[in-house]
């Protein structure tokens, strides 16, 4: 993909044309259809594995230690 198509170069324009407040729910509903995507191209195993390393980031990046 190149510069100007990559993955953080589409989301934060798509972010940057959103308000604050609905930031987040897009945020959400992108990673539901970046995860069903990934079930239809590389199939259920794989997505569920990326979403499951994504989730254990969240909790990793929580931890207070």
């Amino acid at each position: 993909m190149s510069r100007d198509g990559d993955a953080a170069t589409l989301v934060a324009g798509a972010l940057g044309r959103r308000k604050p407040g609905e930031r987040g729910q897009f945020l959400r509903e992108l990673l539901a259809h970046t995860a069903a995507g990934l079930v239809v191209i590389e199939g259920e195993a794989e997505a569920s594995e990326a979403v499951y390393r994504l989730a254990d980031a969240v909790v990793a990046r929580g931890l207070k230690l």
